[in-house]
């Protein structure tokens, strides 16, 4: 694990003393001008990017484990020799650096060469010819990404029902709906990607039938491509209100990026919004709203927002953010209708509205599994290694729901890092590896300055424990059933967020009879991703 050094940015390249460097430490400094991490892992001095290649978070902030290291923001990993990204959310490397170490002086010398890309199939590549992923989300892209760089070069198809390039969907509810980031913030990877890496992406289109038996998908439009190894990664469909709203134009869900346009649009004319649920979604597009100075009213059928999630004493600060900001709640109530200009509530409160947006949860698409005839429980049921009821057909993403080895449970998470995680382990796997998940569950949630890390399982607990004080923004809260921690929340700890997530991984090695991490090879390189 690491030891944080605090030093002021280096010229590494005049060097640091060898006994600044001990085991376990990280160093930041800069060679060329562009920021390095340097740490000393199993005795050997090694260099890499110092900032997160998803958000650029400083990765000397972050965690030491092994020879990997872990981003605080969003809790990616990259190997410490290769530079690769070997656990989403990141996919993009950070470059390496050449080191030398002599007379008692650790210096970094020059940027070294990437590593190639595997060239020679390996396992049974030659027995899968052509892959197919049916979805263009977190954990399709993810998946895709992974066949490549494990050295896959058959024919690789990508389907997705949206026209738009795979995007960043948290993004939606928060900093783009809030006019913070840019769309061309959105998308995981440009065009070029998937013209470069030789993936084919028909997109805008959607499938109406699976045939396992002649390993063929059908489409609306007629195509019928064929598959040795299907992936499917369809994501969740957003819950609507029950009442009648179809034909209101100021009424809107945020499931896609043409949802989340559509709401952007209405709300340059908007006064006043109505969020109708208090999920993550709700409240986050309740932060962005009020970021653009549009009154917001939320309404939810729950007392406090998140209890169920992270209990009282976070629900509660959660609450006064948001009311600090200007959000009034109508809890314990419901809606009863919508018009054009109000939302009319089961209580008799009539709030005024031209904006109005759903938000409470969403369901796993699974329709295409069904219609297959694969295993459905509350969601796609697969196996450790996340293949379905059918050989060859594997799941990822929302409606994967696998069984989880540290509890002995069933899971499924609607978590985006999560997903890309579950579309790393599937790319390997669908190549004939065979790589349990065993990666903890891991979300965030931003409410306007203040973000909450998730690590563990949304599942019940019967116990809670808060360390610190929200307020201050410096917290740890921890949950457990029946005397076992299942789940951390932390708010200003990101440290403390990252070694939670490695002691479960930890536990999950345990439960399966590892007694040492498995290394999952990426583009040559290894890392620990997996335990077996």
């Amino acid at each position: 694990m690491a030891t944080l050094q605090t030093d002021t940015l280096r010229d590494l390249a005049a060097g640091v003393p060898s006994t600044q460097l001990v085991e376990g430490a990280m160093l930041e400094g800069t060679l060329n001008g562009e920021r390095v991490l340097l740490a000393r892992s199993n005795g050997v001095a090694r260099a890499i990017g110092g900032q997160c290649s998803h958000y650029g978070a400083p990765l000397a902030q972050g965690l030491l484990v092994d020879e990997t290291v872990r981003c605080p923001l969003h809790h990616a990993c990259y190997n410490l020799r290769t530079g690769e990204a070997i656990c989403g959310p990141a996919l993009s490397p950070v470059p390496t650096y050449e080191v030398a170490e002599a007379g008692g002086v650790v210096r970094v010398l020059s940027k070294a060469a990437p590593p190639p890309r595997p060239s020679v199939p390996r396992n049974n590549h030659g027995q899968v010819r052509t892959v197919v992923i049916l979805g263009a989300g977190a954990a399709g892209v993810a998946a895709a990404d992974m066949l490549r760089r494990k050295g896959y070069d058959g024919r690789l198809v990508m389907i997705g029902a949206e026209p738009d390039l795979p995007y960043d969907r948290p993004n939606l509810s928060k900093d783009y709906l809030a006019g913070t980031a840019s769309e061309e913030w959105l998308p995981i990877r440009p065009r070029a990607f998937y013209e470069e890496n030789e993936i084919e992406l028909i997109l805008g289109e959607r499938v109406s039938a699976l045939d396992p038996e002649a390993r063929e998908l059908r489409m609306l439009s007629g195509r019928s491509p064929k598959y040795d190894r299907l992936l499917i990664a369809t994501g969740s469909e957003a819950v609507r209100l029950p009442v009648a709203t179809q034909k209101l134009r100021h009424v809107f869900t945020l499931r896609t990026l043409a949802d989340c346009r559509a709401i952007i649009a209405a709300s340059q004319h908007a006064k006043h919004a109505v969020v109708v649920g208090s999920s993550f979604i709700g409240l986050e597009v309740a932060a962005a709203l009020r970021t653009r100075g549009i009154g917001v009213d939320v309404v939810a059928q729950n007392s406090i927002a998140f209890d169920r999630i992270f209990g009282p004493t976070l629900s509660a600060f959660i609450r006064r953010q948001h009311e600090a900001h200007g959000v009034t709640f109508h809890l314990r109530d419901n809606v009863r209708a919508v018009d054009e200009t109000h939302v009319t509530l089961v209580s008799g409160a009539r709030i005024p509205a031209d904006l109005v947006v759903v938000g409470i949860g969403v369901r796993p698409s699974v329709a295409i599994a069904q219609w297959a005839r694969l295993s459905v429980s509350e969601g796609v049921v697969v196996d450790q290694y996340l293949e379905t009821s059918r050989p060859g057909i594997f799941a990822a993403g929302d409606i994967a729901r696998w069984p989880d080895a540290r509890t002995g449970e069933a899971a499924r998470a609607e978590h985006w890092a999560v997903a890309l995680r579950q579309g790393q382990v599937a790319a390997a796997n669908m190549l004939g590896e065979r790589i349990p998940f065993t990666v903890t569950p891991f979300f965030w949630s931003q409410h306007y300055d203040t973000t909450i890390q998730y690590v563990g399982h949304q599942g019940t607990w019967d116990e809670i424990s808060v360390d610190g004080d929200p307020e201050a923004r410096d917290c740890a809260a921890t949950f457990r059933r029946a005397g076992q921690i299942v789940g951390v929340a932390t708010i200003g700890r990101d440290i403390d967020s990252l070694r939670a997530e490695l002691d479960f991984e930890r536990e999950a090695a345990g439960a399966l009879g590892a007694g040492t991490v498995e290394t999952f090879a990426v583009g040559g390189a290894e890392g620990a991703l997996s335990r077996r």
